[in-house]
């Protein structure tokens, strides 16, 4: 393997590892009880800002802009209206930031316009969280407290240097909670030491599989796809369990324990056989916010809806609507096939094959769906729709279509 190609598909790596020191010697300073509640919510303040600077360069202010302009107006605009203003400000800026450093024609050395989009993403999480929070009344402003102090917290809050370029969603609360608590227990060397040897563990896999990679070209398309695709979701792995280690070795355990991947999780990722376990489980604080953002609040097609909405949030580039728009059918025809499909097996050799099949499939399709998604161009995708790995989406589909045309209609 080529360890360069770690700074394309895992841009932030680098930094996470450098951040690990100041992380470890936050979470030190905290069990000594050097540091005060706003003492902390300083130091996390001004090492995000610092590593921003740092991964990004100049691009770092267009994630500090949104970051001020966000603060204000969680601070003035009523709870009422609050999501509104954030919402719109967010995905905005969001989009222009990925129409302008989208179209960039840069080294592929040059990581900083990827880390500054994931970073402003992550911001929105964030954001749109905390203003949902304060619209419905779970998070309040403390009386007596000045614009300042209550403008800190906040601010911490977006621009937390654990957190800033990757890591599961944590709650205003949670944050608020975890700061006042840090220290209580001494730092968990061991359990960071073997995070890292986990991700040690998946580059070494990335690497074999690399090298195994050309071998699958004289298989059917499938194989190869199915090759590609895993390495993509490796990458990912990596990246998450980074993000992990860096949060634990501050102290912020606890967020850890709700985060993006664990051995179950990743059990549960490579072995579901239903299309729809496997998006709940894959980028589970991503879903989680999905889920309540959109899905809960969207009156008509919640799914549709949804998907629609995270291709809107990761880019919109040509890949990414196709991909996210075909994952939100294979979804929903991944439910109504399950649905006929056990109650026909019944005895256990037709259980086992309908697992074992629909496992296959599954693997197919969500393999399909990352290589639309990870596309950079029109023509790219276009290759991929013409290609034989279209027959099996194109055939869920086509039963989704005749389970909708077959469907009685509902009595009143």
């Amino acid at each position: 393997m080529r360890w360069t190609d770690l700074l394309i598909l895992l841009p932030a790596a680098w930094y996470q590892l450098a951040a690990f020191l100041f992380a470890a010697l936050f979470h030190y300073l905290c069990a000594l009880g050097h540091l005060s509640p706003t003492s902390r919510y300083i130091f996390l303040l001004a090492g995000g800002c610092l590593l921003a600077g740092t991964a990004m360069g100049g691009y770092a202010m267009l994630l500090l802009i949104l970051a001020v302009s966000s603060v204000l107006i969680l601070l003035s605009v009523s709870p009422t209206y609050v999501h509104t203003w954030v919402f719109s400000l967010q995905m905005c800026w969001q989009t222009l930031c990925h129409l302008g450093l989208g179209g960039l024609v840069l080294e592929p050395q040059d990581t900083r316009p990827a880390v500054t989009l994931s970073a402003i993403m992550l911001l929105t999480q964030k954001v749109t969280s905390l203003a949902l929070d304060i619209h419905e009344g779970t998070v309040l402003p403390e009386p007596g407290q000045g614009l300042l102090q209550r403008a800190l917290p906040l601010s911490s809050y977006l621009l937390s240097f654990p957190a800033l370029l990757g890591g599961p969603l944590c709650s205003f609360s949670k944050f608020q909670a975890q700061v006042m608590s840090l220290g209580a227990v001494p730092c968990p060397l061991r359990a960071v030491g073997w995070r890292y040897l986990g991700v040690l563990v998946l580059q070494v896999l990335r690497a074999w599989l690399e090298g195994w990679l050309p071998r699958t070209q004289g298989w059917a398309s499938l194989g190869h796809m199915w090759a590609q695709a895993l390495l993509f979701r490796l990458a990912y792995y990596s990246q998450w369990v980074l993000d992990e280690a860096l949060l634990e070795a501050a102290g912020f355990g606890a967020a850890v324990e709700q985060g993006d991947l664990s051995v179950h999780d990743l059990w549960t990722l490579e072995t579901t056989h239903r299309l729809a376990v496997f998006s709940r489980t894959w980028n589970k604080s991503t879903s989680l916010w999905l889920r309540r953002l959109v899905f809960q609040r969207c009156p008509a097609q919640p799914l549709l809806a949804t998907f629609a909405f995270s291709a809107w949030w990761h880019g919109l580039r040509p890949g990414q609507i196709f991909g996210f728009l075909c994952w939100a059918i294979m979804v929903e025809a991944d439910y109504r096939i399950h649905s006929f499909l056990s109650s026909w097996a019944t005895s256990c050799v037709t259980k086992l094959l309908y697992r074992g099949t629909t496992w296959v499939f599954t693997q197919l399709i969500i393999a399909y769906i990352q290589m639309a998604v990870e596309t950079e161009n029109f023509s790219m995708l276009c290759l991929l729709w013409a290609s034989y790995n279209s027959i099996l989406p194109l055939a869920y589909g086509l039963a989704l279509l005749l389970m909708l045309l077959t469907q009685k209609p509902k009595l009143n």
